[in-house]
Order: structure tokens, then C-alpha cells, then sequence
């Protein structure tokens, strides 16, 4: 099942990404090998950007969740598409001014940032640094009376929403490590704390309540409650909130029974909330933030392995052994995501051969699928795992002293690395 409009199966019966043969990268590039289009991850950036035009008159900036995938060409593309950035990390700030992506653009995120970061965050003139805690935001006023700044800062809040989303990818319930709780009051407390403070400028509310999440109603009422804080605040501190981040969390289609909605239909009802709620407690409407991330990448992205070893175990399964692993996709070791597989040079083939997808990781949980339907492998056979473009190199690790893949972008039929492969001396060149 191909589930992205940049896959197609060309003439040769080959999976092709764009207008790339996909075995022909394989042998080209080598394998393990992410490979991304690009044209499809500008397209996505355009739409939600046009949906700002369209819904909010223009009045907001679409983000892209740098920890979906985080390298200097992503931060390139994304200020060529006139969007702006979120990170979550000191390194992945580093990246984004190393690539020259302009401070002012960047939202710098993360539950437990230190003193380092916060200091680099300021030094460097982020935009908007958003506050998770009450110890954070004592830090970030005490660093920026310290260099003589003001921080613009935005407050990260649980507007107490479940998303019917895997437990590890919920985070705008009360039980939370992130963000400031309504239903506690201590979102208040943050609130009036950053009021009195000096080297801070409240400017905005955060929000964010999961991610792969394919309902739209959560995203609905997750505005309406922020709106409500909003009319609150106004109420108690006489101060309008001007900004309001509305977060991220899209699902995109990973297999065939995934049915996300058109990105663009969440934007419009959650316009209709919000311009409904701030007519209703007389604000006017707030600068508007949403933070996509996996679903700019997610799908413009796969990752092409070859088959080594095939172990058929009678009456109980068959283990198909590819040369990455865990290393390059934890997912499934952590969530049991699931994922659309297929045998790149038989793509035009039935997948009909019942196999458990296994690692070569020296771990029994190193699996990237089980019981999945492909074609008939053999040793040799260059092997796609779809809907990899998000949380797969950003989260891959040099576990077993592995060398973490190349990263490759696509663009019609010309293909160039963005990522380097490692070395074995990459590997060693901090031990000492």
C-alpha cells in the first residue's frame, strides 16, 4: 500500500520516491538510507502557511516542530518557505543559527532547559522562549536582569485535554511533565508571577495536547479553553494575551487504516472556535501559532534497508533481517508504531508473504514490524519502510556502536546527501 503522494511503483515495478528509483539510491547512497522529497515537504509547509492567509487573514505563523527532524537543510527549507521555527534543545538551536535561521523566528521549547540554554537562548536573541515552570521562569528573569535584557516568553499550559493518543504522546492532560495546569491554578500563579517581573515580557499562551491525533474536536476544545484562560487573565491582571500557540500533533498515515483529516479542514474548524470564543469574551483575536512537525515530514519521508538473513521458524513465524534496526527507527521497540513495509524492487508485486521484520541489533525487541504483509523477500532485496521522515533519524542512536544512515533529499528525479553517513570514526572521535 503506498500512502504518500510522492511513491509511486515506475515502470520497473520499483518503488520510486518523486521521480528517484528507490533500488537505484540504494545502490548509489548504500543502505540503511532516509531519503526525503523535498517537493512534497514544501507543499505541506505552503498549505499551512496558506491556511494562515486564508482562516486567520494572515494574522500567525505556522512553526515546524524541529524535533520531527532536525538538520541544517530542514532549517534552510523551512525559512525559505517563510515559516517559523520551534526547537527544543540547545542543540537543535545550534543547528537552526548555524544553518542562518534568523533568532527572531525560533520558539525555543523543553520542560527542563538549563541555565546554559537559557543563557544561549538570549545571547542569541531568540524570539520567543516558552516557559514550562515556575523554577524556569524565575531562571530566565534572573539570567536576562543579569545581561541586561527583557525575554519574550510565552507559557506553556495543560488545557486539560485528552487526545486519545498512545500514553506517551499525551501531553495536554493534568498528568503532565509539561506545562503549566488550569485546573490547579498554578497557570494563574505563573501568570501573575510574570506580570510582576521586570526581564520578562508575557506575550503569549501555549498549548499542545498530543500528537498522531486524527479527531479534530480535541484541537476545537483545546482553543476554546485557552481563549477562556485568555478572558481570565484580562480579567484578573487587566493584561490581553496578543499571542496564542496552538500547538501541533496531526496524525499522518502511517498504514492503511490510518485515516488522517485534510490538514487544512483542522485549521478551518479551529479558526471557526477561535473567532466564535473571542467574539464571545470580547478579545481581539490573538496572533496565532500552530507548531507542525511530523506531518511536514512524516510522510515525504522513507527509509530503505537490505535484506540480509531470512529465518523461517515452522508453524510459529519468519524473521526477515534487515541492515538496520532499532538504531535507525525505535519506534516500534518504544510504541509499537506501526508501519507500511514493502520490497522496493518487487513493489509491483502481491504482498502476500506473512513476516516479522527484525533488526540486527543485539536485542530481541529490535523489531520494525511484525506479522506484516510482504513480497516474497530474498536475500539481497533493497526493503521500504514507508512513513518514516519524522521521529526516525532524529531519534536514531548508536546503539551496538552502529553508524547512525545518510540522510538524502530528493527533488524530481535528482537526488543530493543531506546528512552525511557515519564513520567509524565518527564513533570514536570523542573517546579519549
Amino acid at each position: 500500500m503506498i500512502n504518500s503522494d510522492c511513491l509511486k511503483i515506475n515502470t520497473k515495478g520499483h518503488l520510486s520516491i518523486g521521480d528517484c528509483d528507490t533500488v537505484e539510491l540504494a545502490e548509489k547512497y548504500g543502505t540503511p538510507l532516509y531519503v526525503m522529497d523535498e517537493n512534497k515537504i514544501r507543499k505541506t509547509c505552503e498549505m499551512y502557511r496558506s491556511s494562515i492567509d486564508k482562516y486567520y487573514n494572515g494574522n500567525g505563523m505556522p512553526l515546524f516542530a524541529s524535533k520531527a527532524f532536525s538538520c541544517k537543510e530542514i532549517c534552510r527549507i523551512v525559512n525559505e518557505e517563510k515559516m517559523g521555527l520551534d526547537v527544543v534543545s540547545g542543540g537543535e538551536l545550534y543547528t537552526a543559527l548555524n544553518a542562518g535561521f534568523p533568532p527572531k523566528k525560533i520558539h525555543f521549547h523543553g520542560n527542563n532547559k538549563t541555565v546554559e540554554e537559557i543563557t544561549f537562548a538570549l545571547k542569541s536573541g531568540v524570539g520567543h522562549i516558552i516557559v514550562d515552570n515556575l523554577t524556569e521562569l524565575e531562571t530566565i528573569e534572573a539570567k536576562a536582569k543579569e545581561m541586561n535584557k527583557t525575554a519574550d516568553i510565552t507559557l506553556r499550559i495543560k488545557p486539560g485535554i485528552d487526545a486519545h493518543t498512545h500514553q506517551f504522546i499525551r501531553t495536554g492532560q493534568i498528568d503532565s511533565k509539561f506545562g503549566f495546569a488550569l485546573e490547579t491554578g498554578e497557570a494563574m500563579e505563573a501568570v501573575k508571577v510574570a506580570v510582576k517581573y521586570s526581564n520578562v515580557n508575557l506575550k503569549g499562551l501555549h498549548c499542545h495536547i498530543g500528537s498522531q491525533i486524527f479527531d479534530i474536536q480535541p484541537f476545537v476544545e483545546a482553543a476554546k479553553v485557552m481563549l477562556g484562560f485568555i478572558k481570565q487573565i484580562k480579567d484578573e491582571t487587566g493584561l490581553e494575551i496578543k499571542e496564542l500557540n496552538l500547538g501541533g500533533g496531526f496524525g499522518i498515515k502511517y498504514v492503511e487504516d490510518d485515516a488522517p483529516v485534510p490538514y487544512d479542514k483542522y485549521m478551518e474548524l479551529v479558526s471557526e472556535a477561535v473567532n466564535i470564543s473571542c467574539k464571545k469574551y470580547g478579545l481581539n483575536v490573538p496572533y496565532i501559532y500552530i507548531e507542525p512537525g511530523r506531518s511536514i515530514v512524516g510522510e515525504a519521508g522513507i527509509t530503505l534497508y537490505k535484506i540480509g538473513a531470512i529465518k523461517n521458524i515452522p508453524n510459529v513465524r519468519t524473521y526477515v533481517s534487515v541492515d538496520g534496526g532499532m538504531c535507525d527507527n525505535p519506534r516500534y521497540a518504544l510504541y509499537k508504531s506501526s508501519y507500511t513495509a514493502l520490497i522496493a524492487n518487487k513493489a509491483a508485486l502481491a504482498a502476500d508473504e506473512k513476516v516479522t521484520i527484525a533488526g540486527k541489533c543485539c536485542e530481541s525487541g529490535d523489531l520494525i514490524q511484525e506479522n506484516t504483509y510482504i513480497q516474497k523477500p530474498e536475500v539481497g532485496d533493497v526493503m521500504a519502510v514507508l512513513s518514516t521522515g519524522a521521529y526516525n533519524y532524529s531519534m536514531s542512536s548508536n546503539y551496538n556502536r552502529i553508524t547512525r544512515p545518510a540522510v538524502v533529499m530528493v527533488n524530481g528525479n535528482e537526488s543530493r546527501v543531506i546528512v552525511k553517513r557515519e564513520t567509524y570514526e565518527d564513533l570514536i572521535r570523542n573517546d579519549i
